[in-house]
């Protein structure tokens, strides 16, 4: 896959593509290797100058970064055996929304995640990670499904937000994010969230409610986007990195604030750069969450989960 490059990362891609060229023009001469080596080293020191001094709005857009790893692709590095669940017995599967059984490490466990697409067709068919109210009624059903054999639950979570259209709230879509609060809060397993890109408004909360909520270093969890508080605040979305900057989306700023618990650091230049990278650090994160519930009762965990909750901006 060919990297692209923000806005803010153009100075990276021209000293990548004068590597590239170098790398054709060296194929059997030995002379250009040192010039190479020393532009790789320039390359290096310069991304990990960028990627500490970044603004909010500029990890918005890297969270947002069109190479960014879904679920999908963390799937088949992190568990195996997955057995994919469809549907939500009422109406009908929605695609934005993976979910099923797998194995991680030795344990089953119960995944259900967002997942935006990749391609253009695949982007239409996954309705661009904004799940239906079925979506969530089927998020709903594999929760109860995990609760009723004792699996752990992992949530993935990479969505702008529900489907805000009209079918939507036809079929109950504040209905069905509302049940599925109140199902995840009252849950009796374990669950992990894992916030890996945007996670935006209700759409994000509806399977974001968990004993562990952990954060990629570049992702954002807000309560709307920052285009739609611009919106509101500024009547302009021309005014959402000052919006980002107010709503203090970034992993840095909601850690402070006991919005999120862990942040899972990411490799140089954003997940997007590294998936083999980003999935052995949030192996590391999900094997250490596990490894504290098996210390706890289930009632202490829901006690846990319920002070959790209102330590929120307490």
């Amino acid at each position: 896959m060919s990297n692209q490059f923000l806005e803010f990362e153009k100075p990276l891609a021209d000293i990548l593509e004068k590597i590239a060229a170098l790398r054709e023009a060296s194929k059997g001469d030995t002379s250009l290797l040192k010039e190479i080596q020393s532009l790789e080293d320039e390359e290096l020191k310069l991304r990990k100058k960028i990627f500490s001094k970044l603004s909010i709005w500029q990890k918005v857009q890297v969270a947002r970064h069109p190479q960014r790893p879904h679920i999908s692709d963390f799937i088949p590095r992190l568990f195996s055996d997955f057995d994919e669940l469809h549907g939500d017995r009422q109406f009908a599967d929605d695609a934005s929304i993976i979910g099923g059984l797998a194995t991680f490490e030795n344990i089953p466990v119960m995944i259900v995640g967002h997942e935006k697409g990749r391609e253009t067709s695949e982007k239409v068919k996954r309705n661009f990670g904004m799940a239906q109210p079925e979506g969530y009624r089927k998020a709903k059903r594999l929760f109860q499904l995990a609760e009723r054999f004792s699996l752990p639950v992992i949530t993935f979570i990479d969505t702008a937000g529900a489907y805000p259209g009209v079918e939507g709230e036809e079929r109950g879509q504040s209905e069905a994010i509302a049940q599925n609060l109140a199902v995840m809060s009252k849950l009796r397993t374990p669950i992990i969230v894992v916030v890996t890109g945007e996670g935006g408004s209700g759409g994000a909360l509806a399977i974001g409610v968990g004993d562990h909520v952990a954060i990629f270093e570049h992702a954002i969890y807000s309560v709307a986007s920052p285009e739609a508080c611009a919106s509101i605040v500024w009547r302009s979305s021309e005014n959402a990195p000052d919006a980002a900057e107010a709503m203090k989306v970034s992993a840095q700023e909601l850690i402070k604030i006991g919005i999120v618990d862990e942040i899972i650091p990411e490799p140089s230049g954003g997940a997007h750069r590294d998936y083999e990278e980003m999935a052995t650090s949030l192996k590391r994160s999900i094997t250490d969450a596990l490894s504290r519930f098996d210390q706890q009762t289930i009632e202490e965990m829901l006690e846990s989960r319920y002070q959790r909750l209102l330590r929120i901006g307490s």
